[in-house]
């Protein structure tokens, strides 16, 4: 029998990629996305019993309703990716209110609620699991005008070493993943966003942001 895993933001960039990969490891996944018709046409596309579903990770209930739905539909979870992220390009003074609410209430919100469903689902069940968040190379060091997206990946690695702790006697690990910049859609909306603030070339900033990472 195939193992389970949900990926949250599966629809499109790191997340389908992740899927795709699962999918060949020969897991079955619950593709969660904002965006339905992409997580549909993603769980589609790699088989093996794998279905699409809605989510908006910024709400407990839906994660929670998203875990049991996927239990129901495809079987006991082993894998939790809280995988869902936005960013918010802008200099700390210049960020709004409602920026920085919208970017806290998905990425660490998203994360803390995606571990308190899977974990839940997977003590009920008392075979253990894996957890593993979203964290980015802005967990380790703050990129300028993504102050709001760093705090949140900042947040996102403390969270995941106390749960790991945790989570430890229940036979759940939770790590976390931090990529550097990866060329999906959220990195041509921060180089674009970036374009316009230094006043140069589209590509320009993520060529000057390459060049600082090597």
């Amino acid at each position: 029998m195939a193992k389970v895993a949900i990926v949250t933001g599966g629809g499109q960039g790191i997340g389908e990629g992740i899927v795709r990969q699962l999918a060949k490891d020969g897991f079955t996944v619950g593709v969660a996305d904002l965006n339905e018709d992409n997580a549909k046409k993603v769980a589609e596309s790699v088989g093996n019993g794998s279905k699409g579903y809605f989510v908006d990770v910024s709400k407990k209930q839906n994660l929670i309703d998203l875990v049991s739905q996927v239990t129901s539909d495809l079987g006991d979870l082993d894998v939790m990716i809280n995988n869902a992220g936005i960013a918010k390009i802008g200099q700390i003074t210049e960020t709004s209110e409602a920026d920085l609410s919208q970017i806290l209430d998905v990425n660490i919100k998203g994360a803390f609620f995606g571990i308190q469903a899977a974990a839940d689902q997977m003590k009920k069940q008392g075979h253990g699991g894996k957890i593993v968040n979203a964290c980015s190379i802005a967990g380790h060091e703050g990129f300028e005008l993504l102050g709001a997206y760093s705090a949140t990946k900042f947040a996102v690695r403390g969270l995941t070493q106390v749960a790991a702790k945790e989570l430890a006697k229940d036979k759940i690990t939770v790590n976390a993943y931090c990529p550097g910049i990866v060329l999906t859609p959220m990195w041509d909306q921060i180089d674009a966003e970036m374009a316009k603030i230094y006043d140069v070339p589209v590509g320009a900033s993520l060529q000057r942001t390459l060049i600082q990472l090597l």
